[in-house]
């Protein structure tokens, strides 16, 4: 665990923690952190203004917020320097639980007992749908963001019942599924959450003694790494009686992960759509 830097404030309701650790390998001809990939293009898509790692926190409700930081650490800090951000550097990209296990500090030294947990690269989120998910935490140790899309891809997959969510079932197990089976699973994971600190952190403690053994590729050799998933945290909640709630979005755009320069374009265009573009952000 790496602490880059620290500004945990008080006296504040909703804290957030954001995952920019990635290397976006599938942005063709940008070699810099995609969280840092403009909304505005000016000339070339990869080149402009408006981050949408900035655009993310104009977004998330008030609060002390971290990020977590790898490739190109240096840029990411330079760009929000002035936000008051704590940074914790994920020195391997060891999953998104892993993401959480290199900011716990940040958990452990909160205040406040609600937490948002979102993706750097996802840029579209309503400021209104974090505290969609915040308001669930009253009744919920867990918030997931989910959405009806139109394909459902390679997406988790929320299994349900009347009480919540029980778990999410990546695609390599819904896969083998039966077509009625898969027509049952409706709702895909966004990758963003809400959570009460204090149950986070305990089994945050649980999941770090339960890595999952993956092949990648690094490097061009193809090695077997230890990661942790988020989505695991469902079913250790689940299993021990603590309920996990959700809430769903009506337009699946609003959760679209910017991965690859058409899905970049195309979240360049919803924004001018339907933000409001000031002078300043023009320049």
């Amino acid at each position: 665990m790496n602490v880059i830097g620290f500004n945990v404030k008080d006296n504040h309701e909703t804290a957030s923690l954001i995952l920019a650790a990635g290397r976006g390998s599938r942005m063709t001809g940008f070699q810099g952190n995609k969280t840092l990939l403009p909304l505005i293009p000016t000339g070339s898509s990869l080149e402009g203004n408006q981050p949408i790692l900035l655009h993310i926190l104009n977004r998330l409700p008030p609060g002390p917020k971290a990020v977590v930081v790898s490739h190109k650490k240096e840029d990411v800090i330079r760009i929000t320097r002035s936000r008051g951000l704590s940074y914790y550097e994920q020195p391997l990209l060891n999953g998104t639980g892993g993401a959480l296990i290199a900011a716990r500090d940040f958990l452990e030294n909160l205040d406040c007992e609600r937490l948002i947990v979102t993706m750097g690269d996802v840029p579209l989120v309503m400021r209104t749908t974090y505290l969609k998910l915040v308001d669930g935490l009253k009744d919920h140790a867990l918030m997931i963001l989910g959405f009806h899309p139109l394909d459902k891809k390679q997406y988790g997959l929320l299994e349900m019942d009347e009480m919540g969510v029980k778990r999410i079932i990546e695609w390599k197990y819904w896969k083998e599924y039966s077509e009625e089976r898969q027509r049952q699973l409706q709702i895909c994971n966004s990758g963003i959450y809400a959570a009460g600190r204090t149950d986070l952190l305990h089994y945050l403690r649980i999941l770090e003694k339960r890595p999952h053994t993956v092949r990648k590729e690094r490097d061009g050799k193809m090695v077997e790494i230890e990661e942790y998933f988020i989505t695991d945290l469902v079913e250790l909640m689940d299993e021990d009686g603590l309920k996990v709630g959700c809430v769903v979005v009506e337009d699946e755009n609003e959760v679209m992960g910017v991965d690859d320069l058409p899905s970049l374009i195309k979240a360049q265009e919803i924004y001018k759509a339907t933000s409001s573009i000031t002078p300043q952000e023009q320049r």
